[in-house]
């Protein structure tokens, strides 16, 4: 294998392909790695809002996360339902909400029941129970469709991070880095994009096969 001379240091030649060298992201300039970063980062946080988004789509058993984003009225302001109150699970179908303050359980009944989750929860004075149906097998299909549809939009947001990211890679290159840099440097974005896409899957496949356990 021999360096050829049109090629950059970063890349190596044979009689028929060129081959990428690892030890070149060593050389990355602090503008593409910062571009880079900053690309990973934001698709982190997409895979953070996908997972939470997954939180909130219940398989068949009682979770304290299947009321997520429930948002209650407490002392003049709305607050998320896990800052007025332990959430817990006694057995595979009953959540139980034991209030800070017992003077709220109205509050926190009333934010349940408007938050549209199916869940009529039921107060005793005390605490709130909450009996969680077994899912039909429509309703099952139903939340594979919602896991489905979270996981494309998702998919959605990726795509565009990645766009962002190569435009800024293709404005750098006009002032600050060599042409074959941003070559590189576009195409680690294109693996990073990879890399989160099957992440996306991996998570989608693994809650519709909870979902559709029985």
């Amino acid at each position: 294998m021999v360096k050829d001379k049109k090629i950059t240091q970063n890349y190596f030649r044979n009689e028929k392909k060129t081959y990428f060298c690892p030890q070149i992201l060593k050389t990355m300039t602090e503008d593409s790695q910062f571009v880079l970063d900053e690309a990973t980062e934001s698709m982190d946080n997409t895979i953070k809002h996908l997972e939470h988004e997954f939180q909130g789509i219940r398989a068949g058993k009682a979770s304290p996360a299947m009321l997520n984003g429930v948002m209650v009225e407490y002392y003049g302001t709305t607050v998320p339902i896990e800052q007025t109150a332990n959430i817990g699970c006694t057995d595979a179908r009953m959540i139980v909400v034991q209030p800070f303050d017992k003077s709220a359980l109205g509050n926190i009944a009333k934010a349940i029941l408007n938050a549209n989750l199916g869940f009529n929860p039921i107060n005793n004075g005390e605490i709130l129970r909450i009996a969680v149906p077994a899912l039909t097998e429509e309703r099952r299909r139903d939340l594979v469709k919602r896991t489905k549809t979270a996981a494309e939009e998702a998919k959605v947001g990726i795509r565009g991070i990645r766009r962002n990211a190569n435009d800024d890679a293709k404005k750098l290159e006009k002032d600050v880095i060599s042409e074959d840099e941003s070559k590189l440097l576009q195409e680690e974005i294109q693996k990073l994009t990879d890399k989160y896409i099957k992440k996306i899957d991996d998570l989608t496949e693994l809650k519709s096969k909870d979902i559709l356990t029985v």
